[in-house]
């Protein structure tokens, strides 16, 4: 199920200030009508909790003046209103706003404060790089880097493994010679056996 980001908004006689709170958000897309109609959608969080937005804004609006930025905490929109006025509340209709629709009291400035020739002058963007509405397609996040803790340092471990195992093979073969010399003296005690008796058949034969 969709969730709905938190809004801000300030206005100037001739400019919308809308900024979507969603720290660290992925795949967002950003979409403006000259109608007035304002989407957004994207995801964030642990989760990858999926964020829907759509405001029907009082009047009408100039999408190719319009800008946003996307940034690593909020999405921030100038948008450009295609007739200058004041404008009475930011969406149209009769109801109360929506609760994540709040005042941005850091931008804003009452209307007879506003002389129309302020423009961005008052605002402190922070070198914001701004893209024009139109063609855009959803931004990715970043992904987290890994640590260089991740690295498998269990090989170092194995180091004298090879000695282990030299000496091994000469315990091996320091007990594989005593069998040898025991396996080469019985055969003697069978030669010998075998030559009496052939010797007695022969002192047999004879006697015969």
């Amino acid at each position: 199920m969709s969730r709905h980001p938190e809004v801000k908004w300030a206005q100037r006689l001739d400019k919308v200030f809308i900024t979507v709170q969603l720290p660290d958000s992925k795949d967002s897309k950003v979409n403006l009508e000259p109608d007035g109609v304002f989407t957004f959608s994207g995801s964030a969080g642990s989760e990858n909790h999926h964020y829907e937005l759509k405001l029907e804004l009082f009047d009408k609006v100039n999408v190719e003046e319009s800008k946003v930025n996307i940034g690593v905490r909020s999405i921030f929109c100038i948008l450009e209103k295609a007739e200058k006025g004041w404008w009475k509340k930011l969406l149209r209709g009769d109801g109360k706003p929506p609760h994540y629709v709040k005042v941005d009291w850091d931008k804003w400035v009452d209307e007879d404060e506003d002389d129309g020739t302020a423009g961005l002058g008052d605002l402190d963007l922070g070198g914001m790089d701004f893209s024009k509405f139109g063609g855009m397609g959803g931004m990715g996040g970043m992904g987290g880097m890994g640590g260089m803790g991740d690295m498998d340092m269990g090989d170092m471990g194995d180091i004298g493994d090879d000695n282990d195992s030299d000496e091994s093979d000469d315990d091996e073969q320091e007990v594989s010679k005593p069998e040898k010399s025991g396996e080469s003296a019985k055969p003697e005690g069978e030669i010998k056996g075998g030559v009496g008796s052939s010797e007695e058949k022969k002192e047999a034969a004879a006697s015969t």
